[in-house]
């Protein structure tokens, strides 16, 4: 089983930046995919970015050239970059841990946009 806690939440006006992190624990692979997803309200939960243990990162285009997908592999935690912050932003990121038949994630942390 493997735990995810994710931090870092907030409120930003828009244009701002938020660094959200999350710590991963439990029976960890060391082949694995970390990610990040998103739901607003009314809507599906959509990918973010992802990004394996090798460091091959995939983004949605809706964020590309603004959030960075990275992680530290010794400490199990990746991490979201999130800079040029928009409204449509606004919404639960929920960290995802993928490993072969299983998948895991972490509880949401809210990430709201003002205009």
């Amino acid at each position: 089983q493997v735990q995810l806690v994710e931090s870092g939440g907030g409120l930003v006006q828009a244009g701002g930046s938020l660094r959200l992190s999350c710590a991963a624990s439990g029976s960890l692979f060391s082949i694995n995919t970390m990610g990040w997803f998103r739901q607003a309200p009314g809507k599906q939960r959509e990918m973010v970015a992802t990004i394996t243990n090798l460091g091959t990162t995939n983004c949605a285009d809706s964020v590309k050239g603004r959030f960075t997908i990275a992680r530290d592999n010794a400490k199990n935690t990746v991490y979201l970059q999130m800079n040029s912050l928009k409204p449509e932003d606004t919404a639960v990121y929920y960290c995802a841990v993928f490993q072969p038949g299983s998948a895991s994630w972490g509880q949401g942390t809210q990430v709201t946009v003002s205009s």
